[in-house]
């Protein structure tokens, strides 16, 4: 039976809210897969399967043609290679959030922008100044970034309850952070540069500017010229993922099919007979093929693309990331070695200084504004939850440390960001109990003034 029923109106903020709402379920979720994986990489790590579950992510893939190799390790392909969709989907949630969204208006986000810079810098000063003239100094990356997944699934804990500004202000922070994280990790900790690499690199996201200028909106074309990016920034030096970053603040959000001509081209499908359709009417074929296209393409590449991508980055490449990172063999480690200690200051108490205390001077120096509904406790909760770390902080500890530090540096990340994670969460639960309290005196207030 067909449903003759007419749906609900379309306003124009459910363009921005329901992506927005999209994301953050998927993030929530994601989180928690996230959150199994290391665990099973943990238990894997430390089992009698120990040998092979560590070294099967060693194992070398790639092809060779005469003098060039492109042999990598599986680690490589996934941290180097899956990664760069993980950062073109951050990049893509930027963009729409900055062009479309709430942060539209300067003021609201130059918060989470200067709150973001503040969780970098001083988590860094603290590590440098602990880890002066030590082994390990130059890992000081591992505590600039905030980990997505993980705080928005912290923050689903709570619902309703806390205000939907805070998730804004942290997701645009962990977005923000994470961009200055790779873009720290693509100069910061490449090797020597391939200049000839690098500029067939720059060669080829100018042509994507250029088809995209020219019209070609064919996925499958940008996909190749994606990957042909990613192959000549990887051969260059710099790190590979920073081309996830460049292509998707490229990405287009305006919308080629309006409204108005999604409108007429599906009322000219529809007034088609369904007969002369089942009679083969060419006409009606190619109204039908071009109402198929014009419905694709009344959303934005960006969306679009963030509908395609962002399940698979959230359900398959970060747990994915996460068995081949996570992995941690507790025996033998020192639990005191001063570049764990250091990542744990730097996390538990740095990210949150950093946050929270820009984040006041932005405010009170009118460069930016706190958003409805968000109040400093909540903020300085949420800044305790950019303490964790974990992706980010895992990929530039497998770049900067040796193998005589790494698992001990692993070992920071995850004792950090789990005490930033419960930390914040005991401050959620407080703060959300103290509103509950409030709300139900002022409730009860009400009803004795009227008895």
């Amino acid at each position: 039976m067909i449903d003759t029923q007419p749906g609900l109106p379309h306003e124009a903020a459910d363009s921005i809210t329901k992506p927005f709402a999209r994301f953050l379920k998927i993030e929530a979720a994601a989180g928690g897969l996230l959150l199994a994986a290391v665990l099973l990489a943990l238990a894997l790590a430390n089992s009698p399967w120990q040998e092979g579950f560590l070294g099967f992510w060693e194992t070398p893939i790639g092809l060779t043609f005469g003098s060039l190799d492109f042999t990598r390790s599986l680690r490589h392909w996934i941290n180097d290679g899956l990664m760069t969709l993980f950062f073109f989907v951050l990049s893509l949630e930027l963009k729409r959030e900055l062009v479309l969204g709430e942060l539209r208006n300067p003021r609201q986000a130059a918060l989470p922008f200067v709150g973001a810079l503040g969780g970098m810098v001083v988590p860094v000063s603290l590590y440098l100044v602990l880890m002066s003239g030590q082994p390990g100094m130059h890992g000081w990356g591992t505590v600039m970034a905030t980990d997505t997944a993980f705080v928005i699934g912290c923050l689903a804990l709570f619902g309703r309850r806390i205000p939907p500004t805070l998730r804004l202000f942290l997701l645009s922070l962990a977005i923000f952070d994470d961009v200055g994280a790779i873009l720290v990790v693509a100069f910061g900790y490449g090797e020597a540069l391939n200049w000839s690499a690098l500029g067939l690199g720059f060669l080829g996201i100018c042509i994507v500017a250029g088809a995209s200028r020219l019209g070609i909106r064919s996925v499958p074309v940008y996909f190749l010229l994606g990957a042909a990016v990613w192959l000549c920034f990887d051969a260059s030096g710099v790190h590979a993922t920073i081309a996830g970053v460049i292509l998707g603040l490229m990405t287009p959000t305006r919308i080629w099919v309006s409204d108005a001509r999604l409108r007429e081209i599906l009322g000219r499908v529809l007034a088609v007979p369904t007969g002369d359709r089942r009679q083969g009417n060419a006409a009606s074929h190619r109204d039908l093929r071009q109402a198929g296209r014009a419905v694709t393409e009344s959303l934005s590449p960006v969306e679009r693309l963030e509908m395609m991508l962002h399940p698979w980055v959230g359900f398959a490449i970060m747990p994915i990331f996460a068995l081949a990172n996570a992995g941690i063999t507790i025996q033998g480690v020192d639990f005191v070695q001063p570049v764990s200690l250091a990542i744990i200051v730097g996390l538990v108490l740095g990210k949150p200084i950093g946050v929270f205390g820009f984040s006041w001077i932005a405010v009170r120096s009118g460069l930016a504004a706190l958003a409805p509904g968000l109040s400093w406790p909540f903020i300085l909760a949420g800044s305790f939850l950019t303490g964790i770390g974990f992706t980010m902080s895992l990929l530039i500890a497998g770049l900067a440390f040796d193998r005589s530090v790494l698992n001990a540096a692993k070992l920071g990340i995850l004792a950090g960001s789990a005490i930033s994670a419960a930390i914040g969460i005991l401050m959620l639960l407080l703060l959300t109990l103290l509103v509950a309290r409030a709300g139900s005196a002022t409730a009860a207030g009400h009803k004795v003034q009227k008895i």
